[in-house]
């Protein structure tokens, strides 16, 4: 068959051999031709609709990549299945461009989805700091809630996870405080909301 590998587009934007007005009747007959395996004469229809098809592709995909494969695609399907043309139906040109279209449509949301793929596995996947975890749980909680909750935790729990959550102190500045290692304060503030997120159901 014609070598579709390497879409064509004219610069001037006409494609090669038709007429600037439109479609010519040449094409249909060149696609019948080439539905009888005549490889010239799908070789002829190519070079005169190249530029129109990858410039809706091109439109569509807005990849010049892209559009160049979503061509290349819709060329292959024509060719394959252009014994099943139908003049009756619509004009060559016409009938090529919904082949193209149909498949840059459908190449915009493969790259769509493979997208969201990506984006939702980096999500799901990004490591995050078990003490901005503990956080981001502990911010989202009722203040009247955690405060009940607060006294029902040990002495020591309780004094960090005060100071650390209703006091504004770094962790760092609680182990000052408390006079205690700063692996330590972090233990007492971890094991302190590990309680309260159990005591008020939060993940469950």
């Amino acid at each position: 068959m014609a070598d579709v590998n390497h879409v064509r587009p004219v610069p001037d934007g006409t494609p090669q051999g038709v007429p600037s007005g439109g479609d010519a009747p040449q094409l249909s007959d060149l696609l019948h031709r080439a539905g009888r395996g005549d490889e010239a004469a799908f070789a002829a229809f190519y070079d005169a609709t190249s530029a129109r098809a990858y410039g809706l592709a091109l439109r569509v995909v807005r990849n010049p990549a892209h559009a160049e494969e979503v061509a290349q695609e819709a060329y292959l399907d024509a060719w394959r299945s252009s014994a099943r043309y139908d003049v009756a139906r619509g004009s060559a040109a016409g009938w090529l461009l919904t082949i193209v279209h149909r498949k840059a449509v459908d190449r915009v949301r493969s790259v769509e989805a493979a997208t969201t793929r990506d984006e939702t596995w980096n999500r799901q996947t990004a490591p995050v700091d078990h003490d901005q975890t503990s956080e981001a749980a502990h911010a989202s909680l009722d203040a009247a809630r955690v405060r009940s909750a607060v006294a029902t935790l040990t002495d020591v729990q309780r004094q960090a996870v005060e100071l650390t959550y209703f006091g504004g102190y770094t962790h760092t500045e609680v182990a000052t405080l408390l006079d205690v290692p700063l692996g330590t304060a972090k233990t007492r503030i971890r094991d302190g909301l590990i309680r309260l997120r159990d005591l008020m159901g939060v993940g469950s």
